[in-house]
């Protein structure tokens, strides 16, 4: 699992997030949700090792990100919000140079299968500079998926991708989370968390307004006359003039 406790995360007298403890299981898919600033970022480079944390404790499946990088990073991968590709090399080279960095076996099988499924196997010579910034995006998931990783970390993934690609993402990242991954998705389209995910985690100001499942964020903040809808739940955890109480209900 992925498992963090009492992460805290300064710049100079700037606090990005503090205090923050979640955790995501084997077969859970962990909504991250709040405003711009909220910390979410910053939150899923310290779990990949991006950046170290002011203090706390971050471990995947087992590896401690601080003092063991190198285990924890072979059992995760990363995609940020922006994937910054190698503008030069291929969608081949990419992906070669992913399998040749995780040792992947079967490679070119797993590579073929990617490609095929996210619609990039007649631009296996093209650079990256030449594509589409949702193939890009597209390109940076199948590198992701290529050493099949315990954990994925994925910040605002639909970034640039049609219907068909955001419905390819949403599958697959099912069936890995069916397969025994925990996965991580910060989004600022609650439809989709809602939809996708077990679990949901909302900051705001550096700090966890809710965790837990999706039943229960429902139940917590649902009212007798309220739907509660992910949309309105959201703007009641975080809005200032409202501050919502720190709930945490997840076993």
């Amino acid at each position: 699992m992925i498992e963090v406790t009492d992460f805290h995360k300064a710049y100079d007298r700037t606090v990005a997030v503090r205090g923050l403890s979640f955790h995501v299981k084997r077969g859970e898919v962990l909504g991250l949700i709040g405003p711009n600033g909220a910390g979410k970022t910053t939150s899923m480079r310290a779990v990949s090792g991006m950046i170290r944390p002011s203090r706390g404790e971050l471990r995947v499946f087992g590896c401690d990100v601080v003092a063991d990088p190198v285990a924890a990073k072979r059992q995760l991968a990363y995609v940020p919000d922006d994937p910054q590709l190698f503008g030069d090399l291929t969608v081949d080279q990419h992906l070669a140079f992913t399998a040749s960095a995780y040792d992947v076996r079967d490679a070119d099988e797993k590579v073929s299968g990617l490609l095929e499924t996210f619609e990039l196997a007649d631009r296996r010579t093209k650079p990256a500079r030449d594509l589409s910034r949702g193939m890009r995006q597209k390109l940076a998931i199948c590198c992701a998926y290529l050493h099949d990783p315990s954990a994925l970390l994925l910040d605002e993934p639909l970034t640039g991708l049609d219907p068909h690609g955001i419905r390819v993402l949403k599958r697959t990242l099912r069936e890995r989370a069916d397969e025994g991954a925990a996965v991580v998705i910060s989004s600022h389209l609650l439809a989709m968390v809602e939809d996708l995910c077990t679990h949901v985690l909302i900051l705001s100001e550096g700090e966890s307004r809710f965790f837990g499942t999706v039943a229960e964020l429902k139940s917590t903040f649902m009212t007798e006359d309220d739907e509660a809808s992910l949309e309105r739940i959201f703007f009641m955890a975080t809005e200032k003039s409202r501050p919502a109480p720190l709930v945490t209900v997840a076993g």
